[in-house]
């Protein structure tokens, strides 16, 4: 029997929702079943077995084996298909989550081959479509989500199967959330309770992983050099040495990642870290702190320090400066410190790895008067493990509040540019080039505006969008008019809510008549064109394809004639000469038998350039012939700051700066993308656009700056004392030869040619000379982007 899930509501409590912390029914758990993969969990007679398709049209398969190795589909309640050749074909993939089930089979001992399948959703499933099952005998039943590599013109990505169990016999008491499966076998186990300290010794190399188990605990944590201590030295992490060699608040996963002594020794790293909020100005709590508050005698974590720290002769302190994991300390306007609930969910962590020989201490903080543990101290979990270990660097990245934390990916053009640097940053849940060795961001910048550059874009998020009302759905959740787009054209738009703010911008391929691809900068565009389609009840799928297509832009006046020589296109596409600008083409490396991928005449640079789209599988065959064939031609790989300083020269928007959900497509300065007039059919957020374009408040423009000071985003643009505005982006230009930026004014002052101010320090104490002018500042024509350079050298295309 269909039905719709019941399962999960948020967390609430007197009017307060904390999504991030969603509740299920007593004796219920949850296990995502990702696309591609498997999931094996033990199963007890009476328990209900529910599976739901949350994006629709992805089959799932099962196997059930009972303790004597035998599988029926019949003890599950259900008809068996014999042979499970999707759980088997799944299992061979390679995926991490098959090699889990790979090592329970083993465990088990069970045979797959001869397993009885049960399939489900076969017949086009909706989003949202939910089936159920009951054991009758004790087992392990293992899932899988079956799925092919998508090919790039194709819309059938695998997609996630959430696996329900609802326990027949959960016992009566209230669920204790214990803690997560371990990384690896560790070496040391402990569970620290809420007011309590416990001390342990590290080798160099181990890696320390800290828990928070039931989620908004704060857990303080010291560590001491063991060399120092054997000298009678106490050397330990002081929290203001770090955040002078790092750079940062805290350090966190990647270059900047480590924390160091009074003497500038580096005792420890961090290697991942799913929270991402944390304290080093706070001491750990102390007594003084609950005397004054009108508590004495409250136990506190200073204290517990003291006291188990004592066997190594480590002197008591009043109160020890500590690196408070999971507290969330802010400063607001007025130079206060203040704290608020942790930001960590149950069973995130962060893992550091030991850089000498340490004695470490950790604490279950008791503070149960404050929100620094949400109200409710709960305990915390630490484990060390072996230095053989092979524990990537990560950051968690979660595509919604509710969503299940992801660790940060590599694309599958990553290692290609780990050939030429080592200096990656995490962007939205990707490992992404930041600058290359031997380059540097200016020659980077050059190398594109010169010749030709490579860049990786593998983390703009790809959603297929198909089905029989697909083009509906598109033309209510963008502002283009997509029934003006032909198979195979591109269009850039924006996406809004109903009050007129944008969720996104992006570009809408279409690649056939009800086929269509999303491509914009976050999930949350994703995931609300797939709200929409359940909401408004449409016959249309949206499919996340992220993680099927993987993307290298080629950008550069020199783009053209690389692509050219690597590429052939069947008779019904065009050839890349023939690409017009925003058109895309199915394309094959080599021959008719190459590899396939779908080129697109796009990019982010404001010169000549194409997207490659391919198979993560595809994507070091597709780099290094680019590669390969650009030698002749001077190609650079390039990273995030080039390409930064490229867009804005370009007057080209990001995310974050130029928009945001209070910034309509008007006050973003992509008032085109709102064909009012001739795109007739209602929007989301139409009525709202057309109210704020009567009567606009805010506009982007340009700035040209005096002198060498490269104003920050955020600082106030003034006309006296008065703020009219602010910096949203801001660069000096190579190719101009001074410092220009991008922002927003009132509509007043949006007027080319007037003299502003922008504000440093207070506002007022600093000001940088300013006009405003006209944007883009480089080639506002888009001359290079149509291919069409001064150049004789270069050829001009046929717009």
């Amino acid at each position: 029997m269909t039905v719709k899930p019941v399962f999960e509501v948020p967390f609430e409590r007197s009017g307060v929702l904390a999504p991030g912390l969603p509740i299920l029914p007593h004796g219920t758990e949850r296990h995502p079943v990702p696309g591609a993969g498997s999931r094996a969990v033990p199963i007890s007679k009476g328990d209900t077995i529910s599976l739901l398709d949350r994006d629709g049209m992805q089959p799932a398969e099962m196997v059930f084996f009972a303790p004597d190795r035998s599988s029926d589909a019949a003890m599950l309640g259900a008809q068996g298909h014999g042979r499970p050749d999707g759980l088997i074909a799944t299992l061979a993939n390679g995926s991490p989550s098959g090699k889990k089930v790979l090592r329970a089979l083993e465990v088990s001992g069970f045979d797959i081959g001869q397993g009885d399948a049960i399939r489900a959703f076969t017949d086009g499933s909706r989003p949202g479509d939910m089936v159920s099952f009951v054991a009758e005998s004790d087992g392990l039943l293992l899932v899988a989500a079956p799925g092919e590599a998508m090919r790039p013109e194709n819309n059938n990505p695998p997609t996630d199967i959430i696996l329900y169990i609802q326990r027949f016999a959960p016992g009566l008491e209230k669920p204790n959330v214990g803690p997560p499966d371990p990384l690896a076998d560790p070496l040391k186990d402990i569970n620290v309770q809420p007011g309590n300290a416990r001390s342990y010794e590290v080798k160099a190399g181990e890696f320390i992983q800290i828990v928070d188990v039931k989620g908004r605990e704060s857990s303080d944590f010291q560590a001491f050099s063991r060399r120092a201590l054997d000298k009678g030295i106490e050397r330990e992490i002081d929290p203001t040495t770090t955040r002078s060699l790092m750079g940062n608040l805290y350090p966190q996963p990647g270059i900047f990642s480590k924390y160091w002594s009074v003497d500038q020794e580096p005792l420890v790293e961090i290697i991942q870290d799913t929270c991402g909020r944390h304290d080093t100005f706070g001491l750990a709590c102390t007594a003084r702190y609950y005397e004054d508050l009108g508590y004495p005698g409250h136990v506190n974590c200073s204290d517990n320090i003291n006291k188990d720290l004592d066997q190594y002769g480590i002197n008591p302190r009043g109160g020890w400066q500590a690196i408070n994991f999971f507290f969330n300390t802010m400063l607001d306007d007025t130079n206060a410190i203040g704290m608020d609930d942790p930001w960590s969910r149950p069973g995130d962590f962060v893992l550091l790895r030991a850089l000498t020989d340490l004695v470490c201490v950790s604490t279950g903080c008791p503070c149960d008067i404050d929100p620094a543990n949400g109200w409710n101290p709960t305990d915390i979990q630490v484990r060390t493990y072996k230095a053989t270990e092979d524990f990537k660097r990560s950051y968690g990245y979660r595509k919604s509040a509710e969503a299940d934390v992801e660790e940060t990916k590599k694309t599958a053009f990553h290692d290609c540019f780990a050939r030429h640097t080592r200096d990656f940053i995490e962007y939205n849940g990707y490992w992404l080039p930041n600058t290359m060795t031997n380059h540097g961001a200016i020659a980077e910048y050059w190398a594109c505006r010169d010749k030709v550059a490579v860049m990786d874009l593998s983390p703009l998020r790809k959603y297929e969008v198909v089905g029989p009302d697909a083009e509906e759905l598109i033309q209510l959740c963008v502002t283009r008019n997509m029934k003006k787009l032909s198979v195979g054209q591109v269009v850039y738009t924006a996406m809004c809510y109903e009050h007129g703010g944008m969720i996104d911008d992006g570009t809408v391929y279409r690649l056939g008549e009800t086929n269509f691809r999303w491509i914009g900068g976050n999930d949350t565009s994703g995931l609300w064109l797939q709200e929409q389609a359940q909401r408004r009840n449409l016959n249309a799928w949206v499919r996340n394809s992220t993680d099927q297509l993987h993307n290298i832009a080629v950008q550069g006046r020199f783009s053209r004639e690389i692509l050219s020589k690597i590429f052939w296109t069947p008779p019904q596409q065009p050839t890349i000469d023939e690409l017009p600008w925003f058109r895309l083409t199915i394309a094959r490396v080599g021959d008719v038998a190459g590899t396939s991928v779908v080129i697109s005449r796009t990019g982010y640079s404001g010169e000549l350039g194409y997207e490659i789209f391919c198979h993560p599988k595809d994507a070091v065959e597709i780099f290094d012939r680019v590669w390969e064939v650009g030698q002749d031609y001077g190609i650079t790989p390039l990273g995030l700051a080039a390409l930064d300083m490229l867009r804005i020269e370009g007057g080209l928007i990001f995310a974050g700066s130029e928009f945001d959900d209070q910034t309509d497509p008007y006050e973003a300065g992509i008032g085109f993308t709102v064909p009012l007039k001739s795109k007739t059919d209602d929007f989301t957020g139409r009525t709202a656009i057309e109210e704020r374009k009567a009567h606009p408040h805010r506009k982007l423009v340009g700035f040209e700056i005096q002198g060498g000071t490269i104003p920050s985003a955020g600082d106030c643009v003034r006309i006296g004392k008065a703020q009219v505005g602010e910096i949203t982006s801001a660069m000096k230009s190579p190719i101009l030869g001074k410092v220009i930026a991008l922002g927003r004014v009132a509509t007043t002052h949006a007027v080319v040619g007037t003299d502003i101010e922008i504000g440093q320090l207070d506002g007022q104490q600093k000001r940088l000379k300013a006009k405003i002018v006209a944007f883009p500042h480089f080639d506002p024509t888009k001359e290079r982007v149509k291919g069409k350079y001064p150049d004789a050298n270069v050829p001009n295309a046929a717009e």
